[in-house]
This record gives C-alpha cells, structure tokens and sequence, in this order.
C-alpha cells in the first residue's frame, strides 16, 4: 500500500477503533460485549497455535539447552574445582600433622645427644651418582651443609652426606651395601661395624666372638674421629637375631634399623656435634613390662573330704575343732608337748556335777 493521505486515515481509525473496544472489554469485564468474539478466535486460532508451539517446542528446548549448558558445565567445573581444593586442604593438614611430628621427634633426639642440626626435607629418591639406596634433600653447602656429616631423624641415624651442591645434598643411607659405621651395644659396650644390607636387617660383625649378645639389644653409633663422617650415641637398631658363636674372632648379629628407609620425610644434618659422647641417652625409654597377676589354687582335698577338712556328711573328724571356736574347758592353753603322752581330760571338782554324766530320772524307784 502506498504511503498516501487516505492509508494513514484509516491507520488511524483502525487505532482509534482497537482503544476504543479495549476500553469497551475492560469497563465491561466479564459482561464484555466483545467476549464472544474472543471466544470465536479462540476456537479458531488455538488448534494452530497449538501445532505451532508443538512444533517450535523441540528446537526452543534445544536452544534453551544448548544456552543452559554452558552455565551447568562452567558451575560443575567450579563445584569439582571447590572439591578438589579441599581435598587437598584435608590432605595438606594430614601432612602437616605428620611433619610437625616428625620434626618434633627430631628435635627431641637432637636435644638428648646435644647435636646441632640443620632441618632438611627429602626432595627426591636416588641420584646421578649410582648409589642405590640414596635421597637428595633441599639444603646445601649455601646452608652449611659438607660432605661426610652425620644425618638423623627422630628415630635414628639416616645415613651420611656424600655430595653437596649449592642448595641440596646427596645422602647415603645407612641400609645400602656400600654403607659401614661404628657401632657399641648398650650397657656392655661391645664394639663393632654395621653394614647396609638394603630392605634386610643390618649386619654388625661383633669384635669380640665371644660376646654375649641376644635379642632386644641395642646398638648405637661409636663415632669417628673428629665426628666425622659420624657423631657418638646416635641410636642404630635392635637385635633380631644372633649367629651362633663358632670359636672365631668376631661374631655377626642382625639389627632392625630404627628408620624406615622407605618413609623418609623430615630429616637433619648434625652439623655441630656434640662436646661429650652421649653414649645411651638418646635411645628411647624401653616400655614397661605389665604387672603379672599371681592366682594361687588352694590344695587340693583328700579323698573323701572337703576342702574345709569335713566330712561329707558334715561331720568333723575326731579331734577337729570347728571353725572359729576356741577349747573351752580346762583343757584350753594346755598344749602337748613333741612326744609327750596325751594327758587325760581333768575329772571335775566334786561339788560340780560332770557334764558328760546322764541325769538321773527322778520318777525311777530304787
């Protein structure tokens, strides 16, 4: 249609006319004088807008999902990034938990032997070197670290340094093969040198073959000369077993070292050692053995008696005193002498009548 004076006259008729039946169907409400005709298009235009909306309903839904699913994989990503984060708060903590442990061991075995440590932690397994049983830790020469320096934890001895870099140390442990340090039993201090025997016990060769050793024993480290590459009194292990002594010169056992070589975390670098050997006192305190309960069993009864010393039939045996009651009598506080005959009961004096006698009946004729 064109744009001409006529078209926009009835443009504004037909607006004019819809203001004026809207006014008409509000003031009139349910009476409305239009409400058949809304009625009639209804029944007319509902089936198609019904097969319409069937029809656009799919691809609006697959729209909606396709918007949606942006917002639920951006909030599961951020719930499975929140969840993550905690579990490694929770982990953290555990760990946490664990080292102050273990550093507050370490300290206190440090504290008994008197020795000046730098704390390290174990940053890798192994090394460049070829050693087998070797772990690297996070300090170095910048830290006062040297080679041949005694390293423990708050077990025992660990092992001892080999190579230092700048800011982390190679250390060998005390279970590789090619590992050997001086050791003392406690109490009776016989001296010998321990050697690695990798995830098996430590062997020690005892100097003395004729020492008496057994199992239970414990070993710490004798020292070197100018405590290194070892200080004195480091704890080693226990004895679990004892070769036979053979009549040689030496005497092998095999200890369980205190450190688990598999574990390691927190560890220390004596770099001070001590002003005096420590000798036992950094061992741990042996527990106390549980208070025994000793239960005696009275004797056993003779045949036919009762543990009481009666008869079956309740009855005491000829000579027996009853429980609890003392002789009565004039035969109480006399007692028989070792081979001395039995002495007769007293009579009773004449004026008091016996009481073993039988009363007499009264009504009896002589």
């Amino acid at each position: 249609m064109r744009d001409t004076r006529e078209s926009r006259l009835l443009l504004v008729l037909l607006i004019a006319t819809a203001f004026a039946l809207i006014t008409v169907d509000i003031r009139g409400g349910q009476e409305s004088p239009v409400d058949g005709a809304r009625q009639a298009a209804a029944a007319v235009f509902g089936p198609v807008e019904n097969g319409v909306a069937s029809a656009v309903d799919p691809v609006g839904n697959a729209i909606g999902a396709v918007r949606d699913s942006g917002e639920r994989s951006t909030r599961i990503a951020a719930l499975e990034k929140e969840n993550a984060a905690l579990k490694t708060k929770l982990g953290s903590d555990d760990r946490n938990r664990n080292r102050v442990r273990e550093l507050d061991a370490m300290l206190k075995t440090a504290g008994a032997g008197q020795y000046g440590i730098k704390g390290a932690q174990v940053i890798a397994i192994g090394a460049a070197q070829g050693f087998s049983w070797t772990v690297t830790i996070d300090i170095g020469a910048r830290d006062g670290v040297k080679r041949d320096m005694t390293v423990i934890n708050g077990s025992g001895l660990v092992g001892r340094v080999t190579t230092v870099g700048p800011s982390t140390s190679t250390v060998l442990l005390a279970n590789d093969p090619d590992f050997t340090v001086g050791t003392r039993m406690e109490k009776s201090d016989e001296l010998g040198f321990a050697t690695g025997q990798g995830d098996r016990p430590l062997l020690i060769q005892l100097l003395n073959g004729k020492a008496k050793v057994k199992k239970g024993d414990r070993l710490v480290t004798f020292g070197s000369q100018a405590d290194k590459p070892f200080v004195p009194g480091v704890p080693v292990g226990e004895v679990v077993r004892v070769d036979p002594a053979g009549g040689g010169l030496t005497r092998n056992i095999y200890v369980r070292p205190y450190v688990g070589f598999t574990k390691l975390d927190i560890v220390g670098v004596v770099v001070q050692a001590p002003r005096t050997d420590p000798r036992d006192m950094v061992l741990p305190q042996k527990p106390k053995p549980a208070p025994t309960v000793t239960v005696t069993a009275p004797p056993p009864a003779k045949d036919g008696q009762q543990a009481d010393g009666r008869q079956p039939d309740g009855q005491r045996q000829p000579g027996q005193q009853t429980g609890g009651q003392a002789p009565v009598g004039p035969a109480a506080g006399r007692v028989q002498q070792p081979g001395q005959a039995a002495q007769p009961p007293a009579a009773p004096p004449a004026d008091q009548p016996d009481e073993n006698q039988q009363p007499q009946d009264q009504g009896a004729t002589p």
